[in-house]
């Protein structure tokens, strides 16, 4: 069946090849095979993406690789039925497709709705998996069935298709805050504080429950971290019908055998099977205002029911019920009874932004193991890594923590926890609902690597510092102090002239900026975003990012700026910005102004960028609502051709030397940070003389 082709204009062309956006214009100009536009639209022309990516695979340029470049294509294609049926439905039908495509082994390309449809009742007679979602929309299904078939090509399996479209969900707008998985490193530390693939060695076979399975996140993440996912039992609760059938879908394109696969729609987990290896499950998430610490902390205790001897179970929920001080008596009672009863292992307090989607929401951990070993009986280990950034280390040296106390409990000699302390359950209960964290100074922060290499580091950011001002002072050696032979005018002070003016006389480009919505903002994105919190140096630069497809697909008429383009913000307060490698959105109210090289009387970005920042009037007051004139009114001086050159020159320079410092200043605030942190803890002194 013929698909209409997924369409690319230039930036798309560039962020899919990952190049800047003049390299494909180059591109367009020296290779006289480069594809033709297919359509147009104002000032903006579109390629057929298929074309595109034969031809960006048959010259080698660019410096994406060939699977990728087939994998992003597809799931561009995916976005304009995304907003023509709706995310939640064209992912429901896709993974049907693909998980058909795996049942039967056949190809869904030049398929018919009836065809479909028969190949569904006959591989899923029961309708577990994919019958209903196809019987609903068959007309739909065929059609997307080719672009099913594009992602199993460039992904080479229905499993890895359906695994690219779920890490992708949230392009095509499914992973709102009710569908979103957890942050990639804490779903890493799940799998390795769960330590699955061990407990597949030891037995032979797992059996991993989820009662809360939402999208399947965790239960996958358990499944692939196990060599043979074939000898994996699944018991899973949902209660969204839609989402556990897609759940359903999803762990049987992973490996998990149909009979070994058990999806309750709703709350509850099989009955008859009460005795799984491990529970993994991130408590459904609740609005402050009505979330229930008690409610809370009775789900982890029905978790807690489940296990038998040996059995573990890794929960992460809401920190005000699980680690917070707690007020209610009946509260307390309950956190005090699971302490009481020896099922509590470990408690993390997790940094903030476990849950992407809720940036306010803190969470933390909590493993339950039943009839821990002797010397873990009676005490619970405490953790904070709440200041730490939940990188591949700290989330190493954590999990490590957890699995030696799990296997060791407390011994002399031993492993000496990083990031908590082993805390008697007695006197957490006599504490009567204080918080759950690590008294005093815990021996992480004495012990950790960190902590034991602190004086080593501060050496070697002294001797960068000596390195950096020895850079300043050859610089100045070979170049004189700085003098800047800025002086007194005599001549007649320069003309004046316009914003406005030197647009309208094709000196100055404007670049609009755009309204980009915060739900698609995502650090991960190819596109930096520049918006008033970057100009103005609230966030940090490349901080705030945007998908390349979606902002293609979101965002149609969105230009990048090019290398020079001058971003500037008159709100809340006015500032500049000069973007020297090009390729990013601007975010409204931000807007851009773009030199002209080739103009008469040509500014460049610096000198542009000094005269706006300096103008008078480009501000406004506090109290006021809007600044006193808009750019386009804003006076500039009409410096002479040679004068901005060698103004550009001084700023150069200025910025050179600049540069020089801020290294040295670097290594001062990296210094003071580590002799903070070491005399905090008590792990630096400063000796006498």
């Amino acid at each position: 069946m013929p698909q209409t082709p997924a369409l690319l204009s230039l930036s798309d062309i560039a962020a899919l090849a990952r190049v800047q956006r003049p390299v494909v214009s180059t591109w367009r100009r020296r290779y006289p095979d480069f594809p033709r536009p297919v359509a147009a639209e104002g000032n903006r022309a579109w390629f057929d993406g298929r074309e595109v990516t034969a031809w960006l695979t048959a010259t080698g340029l660019g410096n994406t690789p060939d699977d990728d470049l087939r994998a992003e294509l597809a799931l561009h294609g995916l976005i304009h039925h995304a907003g023509e049926i709706g995310a939640e439905r064209l992912v429901s039908l896709l993974g049907s497709l693909l998980c058909l495509r795996q049942l039967d082994d056949k190809p869904l390309a030049e398929t018919t709705a009836d065809s479909l449809l028969d190949r569904a009742e006959r591989m899923d007679f029961d309708d577990e998996f994919v019958l209903r979602e196809l019987r609903d929309a068959p007309e739909t299904a065929a059609r997307i069935a080719p672009l099913a078939e594009e992602l199993v090509e460039a992904a080479y399996t229905p499993a890895g298709a359906h695994e690219q479209l779920m890490a992708s969900r949230h392009r095509l707008g499914l992973a709102g805050p009710s569908t979103a998985p957890l942050a990639t490193e804490v779903r890493r530390l799940i799998v390795h504080v769960a330590d699955p693939a061990q407990r597949a060695l030891d037995r032979g076979d797992l059996t991993v429950a989820d009662p809360h399975a939402c999208c399947g996140d965790l239960l996958n993440d358990i499944v692939t971290a196990v060599d043979a996912p074939s000898a994996v039992g699944v018991l899973a609760a949902e209660r969204r019908e839609g989402l556990a059938r897609l759940v359903r879908r999803r762990l049987l394109l992973t490996g998990v055998e149909e009979l070994d696969l058990d999806v309750r729609i709703g709350v509850e987990l099989e009955e008859r099977i009460t005795d799984p290896d491990l529970v993994v499950t991130a408590l459904p998430y609740r609005a402050g205002e009505t979330r229930s610490s008690l409610e809370v902390l009775e789900e982890v205790e029905a978790i807690g029911d489940l296990l038998g001897p040996g059995r573990t179970a890794v929960i992460v929920g809401p920190a005000d019920a699980l680690v917070d001080e707690l007020t209610s008596p009946a509260t307390v009672e309950v956190r005090s009874r699971l302490l009481g009863s020896g099922l509590v292992e470990s408690v993390v307090r997790l940094p903030g932004g476990a849950d992407p989607y809720r940036p306010g929401y803190d969470c933390a951990l909590w493993t339950l193991t039943r009839e821990p070993v002797d010397k873990a009986r009676g005490y619970v280990l405490l953790c904070d890594v709440s200041g730490e950034e939940l990188d591949g280390d700290v989330r190493a040296r954590l999990a490590e923590d957890i699995l030696l106390w799990r296997a060791e409990g407390a011994s002399s000699g031993g492993h000496a926890a990083r990031y908590g302390r082993a805390v008697p359950v007695k006197e957490l209960q006599e504490r009567f609902g204080a918080p759950l964290v690590p008294p005093g100074p815990s021996e992480a922060r004495r012990l950790s690597r960190t902590a034991d290499d602190r004086p080593a580091l501060i050496a070697e950011a002294e001797t960068r510092l000596s390195e950096a001002a020895e850079r300043c002072r050859t610089h100045t050696a070979t170049h004189g102090s700085f003098r800047s032979g800025l002086m007194r005018r005599v001549a007649d002070a320069p003309a004046r002239t316009t914003v406005g003016a030197l647009v309208s006389q094709r000196r100055l480009a404007q670049v609009r900026g755009h309204r980009i919505s915060p739900e698609h903002l995502d650090r991960r994105g190819g596109i930096a975003v520049l918006g008033p919190e970057e100009i103005l140096g609230r966030a940090p630069r490349g901080s705030r990012r945007v998908d390349r497809v979606l902002l293609a697909a979101e965002y149609p008429h969105a230009s990048l700026t090019e290398p020079g383009d001058v971003v500037y913000t008159t709100s809340p307060e006015f500032g500049t910005v000069v973007d020297d490698e090009g390729g990013s959105v601007v975010a409204f109210p931000a807007r851009a102004l773009r030199p002209v090289p080739d103009a008469r009387r040509p500014l460049t970005p610096r000198v542009l960028a000094l005269l706006l920042a300096t103008a008078p009037g480009g501000g406004r007051s506090p109290s006021a609502v809007r600044a006193a004139r808009s750019v386009e009114d804003t006076p500039l001086p009409e410096l002479p051709p040679a004068e901005v050159r060698r103004l550009d020159a001084l700023l150069a320079e200025i910025e050179r030397r600049r540069a020089l410092l801020d290294a040295q200043y670097a290594e001062l605030d990296e210094i003071l940070g580590l002799a903070g942190a070491g005399l905090s803890d008590g792990t630096l002194t400063v000796p006498g003389t």
